[in-house]
C-alpha cells in the first residue's frame, strides 16, 4: 500500500480536520472511484484506496454521516438550477442536516436552493 504521506492533502483540510470532519457514502464512493482511476495523478489500487480510507475514517475526528436526505424532499429543497449543481445541493443539504460545514472549490454554490443553508454550511476553498 502506498505510504499515506505520498498523497498530496490540501492544506485547508490538513489545518482543519482535527476540529472535526465528516464523509457520507457518496463521499467516500467518490473519494475511492477518483484515486482508483489510472488517470487520476498516483493512481492507486482499488484495495489500497479502500485501505487508505478505512484508516483516514478510523480517525477520532471523523464521523460517519449516514445518507439520510433526499433531493424529493421539497421542504429542505428550494429552486435547482441545473444538473451539475445536484451533488453540492444534496451535500449542502446534508451538512445542513448534521449542522456541519460542506466544504468545496466550487464558489457558486446558491445557498437559497436548501432551506436553511447559511454561510457557515459552506465553505468554498
Amino acid at each position: 500500500m502506498n505510504n499515506m504521506s505520498t498523497i498530496a492533502r490540501p492544506r485547508w483540510f490538513d489545518g482543519h480536520a482535527r476540529h472535526g470532519w465528516a464523509s457520507c457514502p457518496l463521499t467516500q464512493n467518490g473519494c475511492v472511484r477518483i484515486m482508483s482511476q489510472p488517470g487520476y495523478p498516483n493512481p492507486v489500487l482499488l484495495a489500497d484506496a479502500l485501505a487508505m480510507l478505512s484508516h483516514s475514517c478510523a480517525n477520532a475526528s471523523h464521523a460517519f454521516w449516514p445518507d439520510d436526505v433526499s433531493l424529493l424532499d421539497a421542504t429542505r429543497f428550494g429552486r435547482m438550477h441545473g444538473h451539475r449543481q445536484l451533488t453540492d445541493l444534496y451535500l449542502l443539504a446534508l451538512a445542513v442536516e448534521h449542522d456541519g460545514r460542506f466544504v468545496t472549490f466550487d464558489a457558486q454554490i446558491p445557498l437559497n436552493a436548501v432551506r436553511g443553508a447559511t454561510a457557515r454550511h459552506s465553505v468554498s476553498i
